[in-house]
């Protein structure tokens, strides 16, 4: 990625940094981003499996199961922001999503080495590193300043741990369709960024497990 690549990526980053910050204040904005974001994310996600199958009864299903996921993503971050004893851990999963992507970007393209796996080649293990190291460096942060809602160290290391890993899933199986339709984005609508997909491949994943995780992790 070259410097005007990464400036109108840094660009693009702020509007869409603020609309998250509104939409975990102001449920009007939050209603009306996740409905963008389910419509455009299924719609990517259509464009991709159009191209990469054939027969029309399994690109139906498919793109019927992944509307389906999409609805069910984003009615969970909608009743779990709503509900205020909960809507800091889905603050807290947001930005370890975040990290984590920023992580793997600056350490893969600082240190490069040896590639991660043939899927997406631009993925590298330094840049998986990255993605741990910088999800783990919110855990002080929250654990100390948030200390009556993150009583538990452990738990919040290993959900940032998982949460991290969640990510690159999420990003490897979106680089893998993309691999398989022959695309380098799945849309241009965010200049320096590609689609929508490809900036929340991984959150689409890993908030719903996160989630998951955390309600496991109350009644151990």
């Amino acid at each position: 990625m070259n410097s005007k690549e990464l400036t109108k990526r840094i660009i693009t980053s702020i509007p869409l940094i603020l609309l998250l910050g509104f939409s975990f204040y102001y449920s009007y904005v939050l209603i009306i981003t996740l409905i963008i974001v389910s419509f455009v994310s299924w719609f990517e996600f259509k464009v991709l499996i159009n191209k990469i199958f054939k027969k029309k009864s399994f690109i139906l299903l498919i793109n019927f199961l992944i509307l389906i996921y999409i609805a069910m993503f984003s009615s969970i971050v909608y009743f779990g922001i709503l509900q205020e004893n909960f809507k800091i851990n889905i603050l807290y999963l947001f930005l370890v999503c975040i990290f984590s992507d920023i992580g793997g970007l600056l350490f893969g393209k600082t240190f490069k080495g040896k590639k991660l796996t043939k899927i997406s080649p631009n993925k590298t293990i330094s840049g998986s590193i990255g993605s741990f190291m910088m999800s783990m460096s919110l855990v002080p942060l929250f654990y100390f300043y948030f200390n009556n809602k993150f009583s538990n160290l452990l738990d919040l290391i290993l959900i940032s741990i998982l949460v991290s890993f969640f990510c690159q899933i999420g990003d490897l199986f979106v680089s893998f369709l993309k691999r398989k339709a022959k695309v380098k984005d799945t849309s241009n609508i965010l200049p320096g960024h590609g689609g929508l997909l490809d900036r929340i491949d991984g959150i689409l994943i890993a908030i719903p497990l996160g989630i998951m995780v955390w309600e496991i992790l109350k009644v151990i």
